[in-house]
């Protein structure tokens, strides 16, 4: 678990506890629809293809791709000593897209290449939380 952990900390919801109970064990799983047979993220209630409430969460194989991303050097508080640092877009192999940060390489754009494949990490903040974030594979 990191110490003096100054960012802020996701708190799960009714929608998102599944979500958040996996990444505390190093899993990612995402929702898919039972009637659309479509994978989706964020966490909810409802498919975003066709509404059905019939869904089911699985486990992702923990890859993806890097499909967009931009590089912040104006930190808000708590990330001052990240930056430079990258906000990005990982599309999931199972196709649903996350947003993210990328991590274990410098985040500069020579070695952000768009399409690189990356693989699943966690941040364990807190005994409750770990945050997932992607490094290249």
């Amino acid at each position: 678990m990191s110490s003096g952990y100054n960012k802020p900390i996701p708190v799960p919801t009714p929608e998102s506890n599944v979500f958040w109970e996996k990444t505390k064990q190093h899993e990612l799983w995402i929702q898919k629809c039972l009637n659309c047979n479509k994978p989706f993220f964020y966490p909810r209630m409802n498919c975003p293809n066709c509404l059905s409430d019939n869904l089911e969460w699985f486990k992702t194989t923990g890859l993806g791709t890097l499909y967009s991303y931009m590089i912040n050097h104006r930190p808000v508080p708590g990330f001052e000593e990240d930056a430079p640092y990258a906000i990005a877009i990982v599309q999931l192999d199972e196709g649903p897209r996350m947003m993210t940060n990328i991590v274990g390489i410098e985040n500069t754009p020579e070695n952000l290449i768009l399409d690189m494949k990356l693989k699943v990490v966690f941040d364990d903040v807190s005994d409750e939380i770990a945050i997932p974030k992607w490094e290249p594979v």
